[in-house]
């Protein structure tokens, strides 16, 4: 029967995601009024985060919902949500504490309304709910035709009050309490997209389709301005209140305009502050500060302090705008993860905190030519990068990082410290003449001194470049390194050997500085990606047919080969230590190899393939990135924190999912087989004698024999140095008398003075119950009883109970033979080796003139001996063998 995990994985658990910050909705600003400052919030996926203004600092990650979040609202105590036809308050930025169930269909918009939250969904029902009861208060329908619902807002100090825009371009006022429409607004023949109080009482700010924005009085009816806006719908609004008249407008092309409500002229205009549709913008209350979030995965704080009336950036938390396609640690603390998008951007992300995140820009051809421009000029701007290198040995002194760009034959240099494009664009003297050649970089790897980069093309070349010159250093064969596109390259630890993998179905190892030729591998199928791990030589290389061979560079032999993927490779990762071979594939599975046992040892399912794994220098984290997903997922490594049972997986192991980190954990099912075996570890409880044939050691403290020859020394070395003074007076305390349960010594007897001093021999011969266990032993050969009792006694009384066997201490021939007869008994058990060792060693330092004096005694220290010798000759076979198999595994070929 196969073991079946109740857990997804045994090695991997979610920890977190990181760089994602904001999607297609509106923020909202909160103010605690406690802290006295201002707080972001910003949905991302199923859950939203909370940052603060100052710092741009991540506050709280929610608790995850089962759907994606299609709207948010908060008022001063609860952040309210939508996901689907539900409503869901959450208190403390984190818990859920309400949830309203009633609509019919998706909910698009949400307004708090005091004691109320309102809510409207895609068939035209607003719903008004009791925040605390979670009952309906309201339920106001309209129809789709005539009025449909696209915009809500409650209009400042109108009490019971809302306003309500259409798409057919007409608004609304009801007051909710009386269920009454008090008044519609013919509109402007074109449909509501935003509604906005000002900071003048009954003048509200309308956005509209056609990019107009009105200044509206609806306590008179009347237009009090117009704006017009030409690039497309108003997508948000907001007005400054620190004492300047300014309007600000969002747009669906990430331009914000800026306009003055005295002079009724626009001012300024904010081009390309976001990279998508404005989703959201709001001036902080009394400060000169705009905060601005899209779906470009971006929250953006600009201030107002130039005085030309524009705003600059002031702070910023951006991610991927389009996902990442290949991640990579970043030096050996495993604190950066460097990661290359969709959108064009090399960026690194911190494990520690979000303010040490760096984004490296977008590449493009001409830096001079990008800057004046913009790089919105397609002209300019390079290609995503598909595969990149990077090394701190020397990014203090020149460019680390070394990328390949989709289609591109020219490879690009990247400087991590400059968190900018390097100096260099590398590109081989020999395409010069005909450039309409479809050829690309393929792949690309840089030393580990960070002094050279190897290159390899998909005509098949691979060159050696200089990092610090940017100088063509060489070329490996004599035209061609391989018969079509290179695959894969790297460069091991020392510089001594390059070894390039290509379509041609041949791995072949060159010497790095002569570039010669030293070894050709032929593979069964082609290669798609190969993964070098420096310290142990260790090459992965993953082939076309959905298999993992991975190569020794030291014997230059297969060593390994797994095939468990139903689905292309997407990406590898070694464990710093080499034991583990991480792959994430097509069949959206991350499996876990095992190198030196050759096992599966770990496997489980993600909702979306992972296109890009690496695991940290450090051991502690595994990062993923996965399809149509903006962020980078964390993993923690089970193994470092708990013993974790890393038992074979068998061949038909089908693997759970498990949900990426900061999504909603699927229900607990209750209705599990009790009999399902756990993966926890299972305790081995050690029996007393491992076999017969073996010497077995007791499981005594080394205090309790080692120091049994040298306690007249340790003695000699404790003797205090003047005799203890006899006290004047009477003690305060009663004295006790020594040993582990106290006892009063309280003597009814004579005085000392009355009392003799002369000694009673008598009472010193007396037989302790180990003397009288080894006579009875001596007559029944039963030793079990004396061992027994020695093992309970510490050093000094075992010196005691040996001294005492002597003739001249009141014991007799026989019980001296009968302990020697005890050591033999302890000698052929192959028990308690090491104290029968100690026992006879102290035995005879104490008795050897009176054992050489008499025969009997003699006969049986030579039996001891001899069943000694023939012991340790056992022993010391058994040590040879094994340090003979261990030589030879060490030195053997494999």
């Amino acid at each position: 029967m196969s073991v079946v995990h109740k857990k997804g994985s045994v090695i991997f658990s979610g920890f977190r995601a990181l760089g994602l910050y904001s999607n297609h909705l509106s923020h909202v600003v909160r103010y605690h009024k406690k802290h006295q400052e201002f707080y972001i919030v910003t949905a991302v996926g199923k859950c939203f985060h909370t940052y603060n203004v100052k710092k741009l600092g991540i506050v709280a990650v929610s608790n995850a919902l089962p759907e994606d979040i299609t709207c948010l609202a908060a008022d001063r105590m609860l952040v309210f949500v939508a996901h689907g036809a539900q409503v869901t308050a959450f208190a403390k930025n984190k818990e859920v504490v309400h949830t309203y169930v009633g609509h019919g269909a998706d909910v698009h918009l949400l307004l708090p309304f005091g004691d109320h939250v309102i809510s409207v969904d895609r068939d035209n029902t607003v719903l008004i709910w009791d925040v605390e009861s979670e009952e309906e208060y309201l339920q106001l329908t309209f129809d789709k035709a005539s009025f449909e619902v696209s915009a809500i807002m409650h209009p400042s100090t109108y009490l019971n009050k809302i306003l309500l825009g259409s798409c057919q371009g007409g608004l609304q006022l009801w007051n909710i309490k009386s269920n009454k429409l008090l008044y519609t607004f013919a509109g402007w023949g074109s449909g509501v997209t935003v509604l906005q109080q000002t900071p003048a009482v009954d003048v509200v700010g309308v956005g509209l389709i056609s990019g107009q924005i009105v200044i509206h009085n609806i306590k008179y009816d009347e237009s009090l301005m117009k704006f017009q806006q030409d690039w497309g719908p108003i997508t948000a609004i907001s007005f400054r209140t620190d004492g300047h008249p300014v309007m600000a407008a969002g747009s669906p092309v990430g331009h914000i305009g800026l306009w003055d409500l005295e002079d009724k002229k626009l001012i300024g205009q904010m081009r390309d502050a976001h990279s998508t549709a404005i989703a959201g913008l709001t001036f902080l209350h009394a400060e000169p500060l705009l905060i601005t979030n899209g779906a470009d995965n971006a929250i953006r704080v600009w201030i107002f302090d130039a005085p030309g009336g524009g705003g600059r950036l002031l702070r910023c938390r951006l991610g991927h705008s389009a996902p990442p396609t290949k991640i990579r640690h970043h030096g050996q603390n495993g604190q950066q993860i460097l990661s290359a998008g969709q959108d064009g951007t090399l960026q690194s992300f911190s494990t520690v905190h979000e303010r040490f995140n760096k984004s490296l820009g977008h590449g493009s051809i001409n830096k001079k030519k990008s800057k004046k421009k913009g790089l919105k000029y397609d002209s300019v701007k390079l290609p995503a990068i598909t595969t990149f290198a990077s090394e701190t040995a020397r990014q203090s002194d020149w460019d680390g990082i070394i990328a390949c760009h989709r289609g591109y034959l020219t490879a690009t240099t990247w400087n991590y410290q400059k968190t900018s494009m390097g100096a260099h664009k590398l590109e081989p003297e020999r395409f010069n003449k005909n450039r309409a050649l479809n050829v690309h970089a393929t792949a690309v790897d840089i030393t580990s001194c960070g002094n050279f980069v190897v290159i390899a093309l998909s005509s098949g070349h691979m060159d050696v470049y200089n990092m610090q010159s940017g100088l063509h250093r060489g070329q490996y064969g004599q035209d061609k390194a391989h018969e079509g596109p290179v695959r894969g390259v790297a460069v091991d630890g020392l510089n001594q050997l390059t070894v390039s993998a290509g379509a041609d179905k041949l791995v072949k190892i060159w010497k790095f500085k002569s570039k010669e030729l030293v070894h050709t591998a032929t593979l069964s199928t082609s290669p798609s990606a190969t993964l070098l791990h420096r310290d142990s030589g260790m090459l992965a290389i993953s082939l076309d047919d959905f298999t993992l061979n991975v190569m020794d560079m030291e014997t230059r032999r297969i060593v390994r080969r797994f095939s468990s993927h139903r689905g292309q490779i997407n990406d590898m990762a070694f464990s710093p230590d080499g034991r583990w071979l991480i792959s994430a594939a097509m069949d959206c599975t991350i499996r876990t190899w095992d190198l030196p046992t050759g096992c599966l040892v770990d496997c489980f399912l993600v909702d979306a393939v992972a296109v890009s794994v690496t695991m940290s220098p450090t051991g502690d984290f595994l990062a993923t990135a996965h399809v149509d997903s903006l962020g980078i997922y964390l993993w923690s490594n089970n193994t470092l924190c708990s013993m974790v049972s890393l038992r074979p997986l068998p061949s038909d192991y089908e693997p759970t999912v498990v949900m990426l980190p900061g999504s909603c954990p699927a229900p607990d099912v209750d209705d599990e087989d009790d009999e399902t075996p756990s993966d926890d570890m299972i305790e081995y409880v050690s029996p007393e004698q491992l076999d017969e044939h073996l010497v077995t050691l007791s499981l005594l403290p080394d205090s309790r024999w080692k120091n049994l020859l040298h306690l007249d020394i340790i003695k000699k070395r404790n003797k205090p140095k003047e005799p203890p003074k006899v006290p004047k007076a009477a003690p305060f305390f009663i004295p006790t008398i020594p040993g582990l349960v106290p006892q009063f010594a309280l003597s009814d007897g004579p005085s000392t003075e009355d009392q003799s001093k002369v000694v009673n021999f008598g009472v010193l011969a007396q037989k302790s119950s180990f003397y009288v266990t080894l006579e009875e032993a001596w007559v029944s050969n039963n030793y079990e009883g004396p061992v027994r009792l020695l093992k309970e006694l510490g050093p000094s009384a075992i010196d005691t109970e040996l001294r005492g066997l002597a003739l001249d201490g009141g014991g007799t021939l026989d019980v001296m033979q009968s302990f020697l007869r005890m050591v033999g008994s302890m000698l052929d058990s192959k028990r308690d080796f090491d104290l029968a060792q100690a026992y006879l060693a102290l035995f005879l330092k104490l008795h050897l003139r009176l054992i050489s004096q008499e025969p009997a005694l003699m006969e049986q220290v030579r039996s001891v001996s001899e069943k000694l010798e023939q012991t340790w000759t056992n022993l010391q076979t058994l040590f040879n063998q094994s340090l003979c198999l261990l030589a030879y595994t060490k030195s053997a070929l494999l």
